[in-house]
């Protein structure tokens, strides 16, 4: 765990990352990266343990395939576990491009799916890479046997908070907007990933001075992992839309994962999640924040492969 989460208070932590996770940045231990050239110049580093129906996991912002290191044992007893980096984390070194968003990283991991020769698999997302495996489910269904979402950032689904929590919901997006997404999207634009990162941890820590107050190692640690967000920020979307419509018409049997002391906007999504989605099911773990995973790891892993067992198909 970096240093800095060590040295900030448990309250503190309730509050956690929005999509920040606790990066690895070393090849895994006993275990070869792989990698799979996705088409138009992409190429992905992965893991993978076990045999059986694969179970694809995807890591949140800041963060890449470590996340879930210490889940990939477990689950391989059962299936074919498969950790990937997105496109731009660690250690992937892919061409920038325009337009960069979830989108973006729900079709590599159709790609990704399509190009091992996967067939219908079963996928895990936390934070970003749950929004990553929701989008999956609107645009490639096919390639799904079930989902398991922990807190997607679908923020673009607060304008359409059913009642009586419109006005809140509504409110939320517009603060987001004004105080988060519109000062990264600047620091970015000008090339100060420091700055840009800052204001990311200011604002979930709801502390203005949170990112001021790390020390040059963490700091260093915390931006060995932003190259996404130096694509995305200038050239692509950070929340991009995604319809209620949409949402209504997944099929795809769907589990919700939710932290009570997690950020309230997230509490609020995945509720509204859980209404349109045709249904799905939403547990809240009382006691944990955004970091359910490291909070209840066997919790977690004994809800999903319950899940998937309910979803053999």
């Amino acid at each position: 765990m970096p240093k800095y989460l060590q040295r900030y208070s448990r309250a503190l932590l309730t509050f956690t990352f929005l999509f920040f996770t606790l990066p690895s940045f070393a090849e895994p231990a006993g275990q070869q990266f792989k990698t799979v050239a996705i088409g138009h110049g992409v190429t992905l580093h992965y893991v993978e343990q076990g045999k059986g129906v694969p179970v694809v996991f995807v890591h949140g912002s800041l963060s890449d395939y470590g996340y879930w290191r210490d889940q990939m044992g477990a689950f391989a007893k059962h299936y074919r576990a498969i950790a990937y980096s997105r496109r731009y984390n660690f250690p992937n070194t892919n061409p920038p491009v325009d337009g960069y968003s979830a989108i973006t990283d729900s079709d590599d991991l159709a790609a990704l799916i399509k190009t091992l020769h996967l067939g219908r698999v079963y996928v895990v997302g936390h934070s970003y890479g749950a929004l990553t495996a929701l989008f999956l489910e609107t645009r490639h269904p096919e390639l799904l046997r079930a989902v398991v979402l922990a807190e997607p950032p679908a923020v673009s689904l607060l304008q359409h908070i059913s009642p009586p929590n419109t006005e809140k919901g509504a409110a939320m997006f517009a603060d987001i907007q004004k105080n988060m997404v519109a000062p990264m999207k600047l620091a970015f634009y000008e090339g100060n990933t420091d700055l840009g990162v800052g204001f990311f941890i200011d604002y979930v820590f709801a502390k203005p001075d949170a990112w001021q107050k790390m020390s040059a190692d963490d700091k260093k640690d915390t931006l060995r992992d932003a190259e996404e967000w130096n694509v995305m920020l200038p050239r692509g979307t950070l929340f991009p839309e995604i319809s209620p419509d949409a949402i209504r018409a997944i099929r795809v049997p769907t589990l919700i994962l939710s932290g009570a002391k997690s950020y309230p906007f997230l509490a609020l999504i995945d509720d509204e999640l859980a209404k349109r989605i045709p249904g799905s099911r939403n547990i809240v773990f009382p006691d944990a924040g955004h970091q359910m995973w490291y909070k209840h790891p066997d919790e977690c892993r004994d809800l999903t492969e319950k899940f998937f067992v309910e979803h053999v198909r």
